[in-house]
């Protein structure tokens, strides 16, 4: 059995399986995603397993498997298409959206939903990348922003996938007539282990964008400029293909129910910082 801290992988080791699974308590591996920037950002990818230190609850653990290379992934991009958003810059987020959705590996899947006064799959999870694109030329402008209701959804859709899973969410970050909160998602989505990169495309990165990309070990951005759109979406897809997979088996006696694991993660190389998924829940 194995848990995904990003993602999750039960096939053998560098062969990720898209088999049917399910998450499980009682596991055996714990699998955490980890992406390494320099001291001017830039991403970092000639480590090996012995520059990595895990700890679960403080406690450190034993590295038992690793990859640094590309492993097949499961996007959902989430476009915000209410009234809020200026017809001209939905138009420039689906642009550059589609410039990601070109750039992936023939491997990785990809889904398209609209968050308007409801969440809509505008194109089903798929390799094909025709259905996605056509859905991003004609996405339109709709509905409100129950936003924080809408990111659970949509992490919901994305977390049923196999193998690694990201959840790209574009929008002003204003939320209107949830039923959850902005706590409510940051807790649903330790729940989910799907990474989370929100890209704010409204005058100002909200903090709950901020926490969810912490929490998930993903990344927010800023693009209150339309123009930088496209260079947002390319530094996302870069750091989705130079994570390091690190997986260990927890060094402890199972809980009697599922628990709340602290997971840290260090990297022994000076002036570089690391970022990944903060815990999970698990027996």
């Amino acid at each position: 059995m194995c848990v995904g801290v990003g993602l999750m992988l039960c096939g053998s080791w560098g062969e990720p399986s898209r088999a049917d699974a399910q998450f499980v308590a009682g596991v055996d591996l714990v699998e955490v995603y980890a992406s390494v920037t320099g001291p001017g950002g830039e991403l970092v990818q000639d480590l090996t397993a012995r520059d990595f230190a895990v700890s679960e609850d403080g406690e450190p653990q034993t590295i038992t498997a690793f990859a640094s290379s590309d492993v097949p992934l499961a996007v959902a991009l989430a476009i915000d298409r209410s009234f809020s958003i200026p017809a001209d810059r939905l138009r420039s987020a689906a642009v550059a959206a589609a410039g990601f959705i070109r750039a992936l590996q023939p491997s990785d899947q990809v889904m398209v939903i609209g968050v308007g006064s409801e969440v809509e799959v505008l194109a089903p999870l798929s390799d094909s990348r025709a259905a996605a694109l056509d859905a991003l030329a004609r996405v339109d402008s709709w509905g409100t922003t129950p936003l924080y209701d809408a990111a659970r959804h949509a992490l919901d859709l994305i977390h049923a996938a196999v193998g690694r899973r990201a959840l790209i969410l574009v929008s002003d970050g204003a939320d209107r007539y949830s039923r959850s909160t902005a706590a409510g998602l940051i807790d649903h989505a330790r729940r989910r282990h799907v990474l989370v990169y929100p890209i704010a495309i409204g005058p100002a990165r909200p903090p709950v964008f901020v926490e969810l990309a912490a929490v998930t070990g993903g990344r927010s951005a800023l693009a209150s400029d339309p123009q930088r759109l496209a260079a947002v979406f390319d530094g996302v897809a870069a750091e989705l293909r130079a994570q390091y997979l690190l997986g260990y088996s927890p060094a402890r006696e199972p809980a009697s129910a599922p628990q709340w694991r602290s997971i840290g993660v260090r990297v022994s190389r000076p002036g570089v910082s690391v970022r990944a998924r903060d815990g999970y829940f698990g027996s």
